[in-house]
Parts: structure tokens; C-alpha cells; sequence
């Protein structure tokens, strides 16, 4: 006679099996712990076994790093461990005990171990992505509201997760990690990332590849823009596309509809002052190389005079850019008869605005067949 099997547990009111064993248990408890009332009663034994879970279906996809043949039987293990996460993720929503739990039993710990465990396997399998998905959630699950959690998560996944996930192809991914670091970031933890810049520069980079996703947006808007010496420094080695991504959430974040408070002013002052210096630098820079007669060639072997001559009409009301400008487009004519040729071929063409050229002190003169770029102050007085 087989001996009886234990009585199932109750988790407000609805049978479970006791020992939680098999995939089937695992979906229950998910499914449970989407209410609230399950998600206050769960006892803390549930939450050891489903650890317990983990560390033993951690075993294949350690084995599976070491050795890419293994891959092909993770299925199983894989499965586990996405709800395993799933159920883990569910029971923190809005729950601190439930998080405190979990955190005491070192969860965190063992689930960024197997985020980065799957960032290391070279496989491609759609399981996989689901369960790196899944663990980025419960992270951010376990994290939110709770200042304790936040602090263990950021000890552990920092920075190695953030570098492995954020720059990540799926997009998903990008998504689940900016907003585990957006749950753990605070004021204290920006000087962290100010000494791993590459982090910062990845949220940029997210943001401009993902500019529909909300949480790489959010850490900018709410936490790199508060911070001047943060700014400052990612600005440095910051591309230039990086930079103008950048500019334009600054302005964004301007011009919404919540207003700067009070203490962020001086953030965001400090800021303009950041781009105008860095602004006026570079154009000294490229005025001093069209002042060379070597680079006045270059410029026009590289289509940089329209680019220059754009540069104006860019933003009109802006005299500084105007006036840099001008400057340069006198450095690249003087002397250099192929450059006003081709400003007063781009003039008959229609390439160049003759008002514009007017404002920057040129006109073009028709003499014979040929087009003669002259400067508006030599022109001699009318009788």
C-alpha cells in the first residue's frame, strides 16, 4: 500500500502541494501571488523553497558556461527558472515584507549570479531570453520602494550587470535593466557613476536606440540632469551625436510641463554653461584651422563650406553663431579663389541664401561668364 501523500498547504484559502517540487507548483504560486491578499499572508517557508529551486537549476546553466555542449539540456532548468523568477517577481509588488523576506534569504544575490551567468551563455534559444527578462523584473520588483533592497541590489549588480545588460541587442533587456537601475539609483550612488562613466554614456546610447522606452529616459531626466559633476564629466567623452541626445532631453526637460524646482536651477544653469564654453571652444578651434592655408583646401575637399554656411541658418536668432560663422567663411575666401568660387556657383545654383551671404558682409558679382565672391565692405562707393 503506498504510503499517503501529505496534506497540501493553504495560502489564503487555495490548496497548494506542501513541497513545492515541480513546475506546475511554481505557476501556481505566480498565479496566486498576483492578488494582494495572497502576496500579505505568503509564509516565508515558500519563498526558501522556491531559492532552493534556483540554486539547483543554477547548477545546468553553470555547467552550460563551462561546457557550450551542455547547452542543449537547459531546457528543463530554464523553465524553472523562469518562474521561479516570475513567482518571486509577483509576491514584491507592493509588498515590503514580502521583499525584506526574500532579501534575508539572499535571493538577490543568487538571482544577479544568473543574469550574468546568461549573458555569458552563447546560445540562442528564446527560453533563455525569457528568463533573463524575467530575473531583471523580480530585481526591479524586489527593489522598488524599498531603500534596504535597493542597497543590495546595487551592491550586487553594480556595475557588472549594467555593463552587461544595457547596451544588450534585445530590447527588452535594455528595458528591464534601465529600470533596475533607475529603482536603485539615488543621490549618493551618482558618485558611483561618475567613476564608471561607460554606464551612463550606455543610458545615453539606450535612450537614442530606444527613444520610446520610458526608464532610460527617467534616470536621465530625474537623475543625471540633478547631478553637474556627473553632466560635466560624461559630457567629455560623450560622440557628438551622444552630446546632442543629451542637449535635446535637457531641453525637453525645460520646456515640459512640470517646472524646475527651486534646487534644480542651478543643475541646469550649470549645465548651459557646460555647452556654451564647450560651444565657443570648438569654434575657435575650427576658426583657427580655416585660417591655415593648408586646411582651406581641406574644408572644401570635404563639403565643409555648406555644412559652414548651414551652420548660420541653423538658428537665426543666435548672433555668436552668426558671427563664428562669418569668421570662418572670411578665413576660408581670403586668398582662396576655389572657395569663392564655389560659395558663388552654390549662390547661382540656389545652394546659397543671398540674404544670408549679405548679413555675413558678401555679395556675388556677375563679370562676363564668371562669378566673382566679393566682400561687401570693398565694394566701391556709387557716384
Amino acid at each position: 500500500m503506498a504510503a499517503p501523500r501529505p496534506p497540501p498547504a493553504r495560502l489564503s484559502g487555495v490548496a497548494l502541494p506542501a513541497p513545492i517540487p515541480d513546475l506546475e507548483a511554481l505557476r501556481a504560486l505566480t498565479a496566486l501571488f498576483k492578488e494582494p491578499r495572497n502576496r500579505e499572508t505568503a509564509p516565508r517557508t515558500i519563498f526558501q523553497r522556491v531559492l532552493d529551486i534556483l540554486k539547483r537549476s543554477s547548477h545546468a546553466v553553470e555547467l552550460a558556461c563551462r561546457d557550450p555542449a551542455q547547452a542543449e539540456h537547459l531546457a528543463s532548468s530554464l523553465q524553472l527558472i523562469t518562474e521561479s523568477f516570475r513567482c518571486l517577481r509577483n509576491a514584491c509588488i507592493e509588498c515590503a515584507v514580502n521583499q525584506n523576506a526574500i532579501r534575508s534569504l539572499d535571493t538577490i544575490s543568487v538571482a544577479v549570479d544568473l543574469v550574468l551567468l546568461f549573458r555569458e551563455l552563447r546560445v540562442e534559444q528564446d527560453s533563455l531570453l525569457t528568463a533573463f527578462r524575467c530575473g531583471l523584473q523580480f530585481l526591479g520588483n524586489a527593489a522598488s520602494r524599498n531603500a534596504e533592497s535597493q542597497a543590495v541590489v546595487w551592491m550586487h549588480a553594480f556595475p557588472e550587470l549594467f555593463l552587461s545588460c544595457l547596451n544588450h541587442p534585445d530590447k527588452k533587456i535594455v528595458a528591464y535593466s534601465s529600470m533596475v537601475l533607475f529603482t536603485t539609483l539615488n543621490s549618493e550612488r551618482m558618485k558611483d557613476l561618475e567613476e564608471n562613466l561607460n554606464i551612463a554614456i550606455d543610458v545615453v546610447a539606450a535612450h537614442q536606440r530606444q527613444p520610446e522606452s520610458e526608464w532610460p529616459f527617467l534616470i536621465i531626466t530625474d537623475h543625471f540632469l540633478k547631478s553637474p559633476e556627473l553632466v560635466k564629466a560624461m559630457y567629455a567623452k560623450m560622440s557628438n551625436q551622444e552630446r546632442v541626445a543629451l542637449l535635446d532631453l535637457t531641453i525637453s526637460r525645460m520646456a515640459g510641463d512640470e517646472p524646475l524646482t527651486k534646487d534644480d536651477v542651478p543643475a541646469f544653469l550649470s549645465h548651459a554653461q557646460l555647452i556654451a564654453s564647450t560651444f565657443v571652444d570648438q569654434c575657435r578651434v575650427v576658426l583657427k584651422l580655416t585660417s591655415e592655408q593648408h586646411t582651406e583646401d581641406e574644408v572644401n575637399e570635404l563639403d565643409g563650406i555648406p555644412l559652414i554656411l548651414d551652420g548660420c541658418s541653423v538658428d537665426d536668432s543666435n548672433p555668436f553663431l552668426t558671427q563664428w560663422v562669418v569668421y570662418a567663411i572670411r578665413n576660408l575666401t581670403e586668398d582662396n579663389s576655389r572657395n569663392q568660387d564655389l560659395i558663388a556657383k552654390m549662390e547661382e545654383q540656389g545652394l546659397a541664401d543671398t540674404s544670408l551671404l549679405k548679413k555675413m558682409g558678401f555679395e556675388v558679382e556677375k563679370r562676363g561668364d564668371k562669378l566673382i565672391l566679393r566682400s561687401t565692405s570693398d565694394k566701391p562707393p556709387q557716384e
